[in-house]
């Protein structure tokens, strides 16, 4: 276990984060005050999701790959329902990510199916908030952060605002991307998730049940992450790659050491092909160098306790993207409504790019991790 922390490089503290304490979801916006208020999510119809998984079933094998239609569904319990009607344990279900509850979703979930039955009888299968739309043949169970990305289709209600400023932030999105935060569905109901860490980080027993743990863990993590991130928006350095970077690809969890900075990768960055990236905390020691670590120690440095219970729970460094490119943006104002619709890598949140746009987006999401 790397118990030492981050280099002392003679910074002072960031104290308006360092401090160990704080609201999770005060996070700085990249663009300023949001342009409108509306109402989100007033039924689960307005906010809907599709993952795309990037690939194509095999056609053949001893799994069903199927495409489920939730509405107001938990994954977990879907996949403990699909379990059920097939007849098998519910770790023999495969599923790829986890999707927002208060929402319709379509995603793709995986089951152990005989050679010699029919798929036509798996398009019977259905609950209370879910129904099987599709199935194929497929060789393989499908792992946790299979698919490529999620398309997103969102209604906000009753606009009020300045609506040319709204056009002129849609188009800042397109060409820049937002703030790549952890949504607050990661920290729960009143960031009980993150709450929980702190208390086990501080001596509390942990958590008896193992999801709990695991949201704990998750939480402290991103909030980490979140801290830098919201540093490097105060100096407008979220999607500008500084010295020391350690740099991410995009759409990959790989990256690289950037000492300077050279004309070839900032022409990388500003083509959106590479990232600057912030810690997923835990052993080791963070790639980063130079300015880019500057920022990072600064930052987590009053948080000990937290770095010190993820390095003990055997989480490894890992790099996340500063930056979130929102592709295919596409929207529509008529009346007093609007409707988004994007897609995002894996991993990443639509209330990263409602808190640019929707004034309260971020306190008011539904914050229940699925």
């Amino acid at each position: 276990m790397n118990s030492a922390g981050p280099a002392d490089d003679g910074h002072a503290p960031v104290a308006a984060i360092a401090r160990g304490s704080g609201d999770p979801l005060d996070l700085p916006a990249a663009f300023g005050v949001a342009p409108i208020r509306g109402r989100l999510r007033a039924i689960p119809e307005d906010f809907r999701v599709e993952e795309i998984l990037g690939f194509e079933p095999d056609g053949e094998g001893a799994h069903v790959l199927l495409t489920v239609e939730k509405r107001g569904a938990n994954t977990g319990w879907v996949a403990a329902q699909l379990a059920r009607c097939a007849g098998v344990p519910p770790r023999d279900v495969g599923s790829s990510g986890h999707k927002d509850r208060n929402a319709v979703t379509r995603q793709a979930y995986t089951l152990p199916w005989p050679a010699q039955a029919p798929l036509e009888s798996c398009l019977s299968l259905s609950g209370e908030g879910w129904r099987v739309v599709g199935a194929s043949r497929h060789g393989r169970k499908l792992r946790p952060g299979s698919h490529r990305a999620n398309r997103f289709a969102l209604r906000v209600r009753d606009v009020a605002g300045d609506r040319v400023a709204l056009h002129a932030r849609l188009e800042a999105i397109v060409e820049r991307g937002v703030p790549n935060y952890f949504g607050p569905q990661r920290f729960g109901r009143g960031g009980s998730n993150l709450e929980r860490a702190r208390r086990w980080a501080e001596g509390a027993a942990a958590p008896r049940d193992r999801s709990a743990r695991t949201f704990a863990l998750s939480a402290a993590r991103s909030h980490l992450f979140n801290a830098v991130l919201a540093e490097r928006v105060r100096t407008g350095s979220w999607d500008r790659l500084l010295p020391g970077e350690a740099v991410m690809l995009d759409g990959r969890r790989s990256f690289f050491q950037a000492g300077a900075i050279d004309a070839e990768l900032l022409a990388r960055s500003e083509a959106k092909d590479v990232h600057p990236s912030g810690p997923l905390w835990g052993r080791g020691a963070t790639p980063a160098t130079g300015e880019a670590l500057a920022v990072e120690s600064a930052v987590v440095r009053g948080e000990t306790a937290l770095r010190t219970l993820l390095e003990s729970q055997g989480l490894d460094q890992e790099r996340r993207s500063l930056r979130l490119p929102v592709r295919a943006l596409e929207w529509a104002l008529e009346g007093e409504d609007l409707t988004l619709a994007f897609e995002l890598p894996r991993g990443a949140f639509a209330t990263a790019v409602l808190h640019e746009i929707v004034e309260g987006s971020w306190t008011d999401a539904d914050a229940t991790e699925d």
